[in-house]
């Protein structure tokens, strides 16, 4: 059966309590369309609600395969990932919940370099430029496939991300099978943190 945030509500206590004295200690971006969002004003944006998936090993499908350019020109391709964990985040600049995890993303990106995970996103709607201006303001180090001319990437995910729903952040296996899923911004970063650490785990088994 597949985890959900009622079924181990109780395993990520702990760690939303060390996440949240994280983020207190580190502060964020200030950024006006991000708190707009959080006090609760969407300006009509439609998205997922946050809700996550953990996708045991026996019921995932198939490696997902894409290809893509990113925001500096270079080619990227899911073969370059395969072995290790891959963080999977879609998001486009005036995407309000996409602005307002943006933090968390630079946060776990930074945590896991070098330690098992790497962090990919996918642009749905901007070019480089907008991208790449959207990295410098948030700090974000990470490539991004701009993926707004033939939706080639959010394709191959098509199964997996629903249409409407940005932002949304995948966990890959090291086979490149989905293991977990995030629809809608992440409210609290030690959710992504614990599917990104499960899915690691998983090789040491």
């Amino acid at each position: 059966m597949r985890a959900t945030a009622q079924g181990t509500r109780r395993r990520l206590g702990l760690a939303a309590l060390v996440a949240a004295t994280a983020l207190l200690l580190s502060g964020c971006v200030n950024d006006p369309l991000a708190e707009q969002y959080r006090e609760g004003d969407s300006k009509g944006f439609i998205a997922g609600d946050g809700s996550w998936t953990e996708i045991p090993l026996a019921e995932r499908g198939d490696p997902i395969e894409f290809d893509g350019v990113d925001q500096n020109g270079d080619p990227v391709s899911s073969d370059e990932f395969l072995g290790e964990v891959l963080v999977v985040n879609f998001w486009y600049a005036a995407c309000a919940p996409c602005r307002a995890e943006a933090p968390d993303l630079v946060d776990l990106s930074a945590q896991y370099d070098g330690a098992g995970a790497s962090f990919l996103g996918v642009n749905v709607r901007d070019q480089a430029d907008t991208a790449i201006s959207f990295d410098e303001t948030f700090g974000i180090e990470y490539p991004s496939i701009i993926d707004t001319n033939d939706g080639a990437v959010k394709l191959a995910f098509s199964g997996d991300v629903p249409p409407n729903a940005v932002p949304t952040t995948i966990v890959l296996d090291t086979e490149g099978r989905v293991a977990a899923r995030i629809v809608g911004q992440i409210r609290d970063a030690s959710i992504l943190d614990t599917l990104i650490r499960d899915a690691i785990a998983e090789t040491a088994e």
